[in-house]
């Protein structure tokens, strides 16, 4: 068992690459979680007087917990509930790895709880939407390659309902892209996703124009200067497009992944096989889809109803 008086930074440290190299999280999972809980020792520094250790973590009593949460609501920084929650589940990601690894036991702190959110639904594209960005992409490139690169890109998204993480992930190792692919998602699950031919053909002839050599160990999508396209990039692309084409500030990569799903269960795909091609861990994340196309039906209702 850890010695008690063990400096929480360490602790930190230590559950840091716990989240990284045993669990899988992706770069920026374990870069937020890691933010979170670095803030919430950060406070505890201030709140008890010094840098706290092991046996102050296992000490500390419920109001010191809703003192950090009241104090992340104050001030030019203060965040919003759903980062609030976001907060509390790090932390309390933090508490069941202290536990388990190092007998650091604080159940107390489980009569916190954090506010109540509402339920946002997704924000898919609609097919006509997805449609334009694929052409708006290879219209309004500055050379062939990239947008063909920016259309392969767009297009495997929607039709795979891949997560940009995901797609940027693929290497030439990963070419020719086979009719059903092996992704490797969230804490390293893998799943298997059908590819349409438009995807593999779209990925084709970026690959065909694409300047630079794809190896085996090559990221598949690059940037202009020929480093690994980036998710950052991605977001600009969507960002440019949406705006040349009038479309809201929902229109990001990860609303081709809704998309694909919305669009799915609209014409008749069973919903425990697009939670299987989404590689959701819960049935109740894809059914948020329901409520997304029962919500298209009751405004096509209310525009064609008589007395709406």
């Amino acid at each position: 068992m850890l010695a008690r008086m063990t400096a929480a930074s360490a602790l930190l440290s230590q559950w840091t690459a716990h989240l990284r190299d045993e669990r899988r999280f992706s770069d920026n999972s374990v870069e937020a979680y890691e933010r979170d809980v670095a803030a919430f020792l950060g406070f505890l520094s201030g709140h008890l007087g010094g840098a706290p250790s092991a046996k102050d973590l296992a000490e500390l009593e419920p109001r010191d917990l809703r003192a950090y949460l009241a104090h992340r609501r104050q001030g030019p920084d203060a965040l919003a509930d759903r980062s609030i929650s976001r907060a509390l589940a790090a932390i309390r990601s933090f508490y069941r790895f202290l536990e388990r690894r190092h007998g650091v036991k604080n159940a107390r702190l489980a009569l916190v709880r954090g506010p109540k959110l509402k339920r946002s639904l997704p924000r898919p594209v609609s097919e006509g939407a997805a449609r334009n960005l694929i052409a708006e992409a290879i219209a309004s490139a500055p050379d062939d390659w990239q947008g063909a690169r920016d259309a392969a890109l767009i297009t495997l998204l929607y039709a795979a309902g891949l997560r940009i993480s995901e797609a940027l992930a693929l290497t030439g190792g990963d070419l020719p892209l086979p009719e059903v692919l092996r992704v490797h998602g969230k804490g390293g699950k893998e799943r298997v996703v059908p590819l349409l031919a438009a995807a593999r053909q779209a990925v084709e002839r970026y690959v065909e124009l694409c300047p630079y050599s794809i190896d085996e160990d090559a990221p598949l999508f690059r940037a202009s200067r020929g480093g690994a396209f980036s998710p950052r990039m991605a977001q600009a692309l969507m960002e440019r497009l949406r705006m040349s084409l009038g479309l809201p500030s929902s229109a990001t990569p990860h609303s081709l992944r809704h998309a694909f799903a919305t669009h799915l269960l609209a014409n008749g795909a069973d919903l425990r096989a697009i939670q299987d091609l989404l590689g959701h861990e819960s049935l109740s994340t894809t059914q948020t889809y329901t409520s997304v196309e029962a919500q298209k039906i009751l405004q096509a209702y209310r525009r064609a109803h008589p007395r709406s």
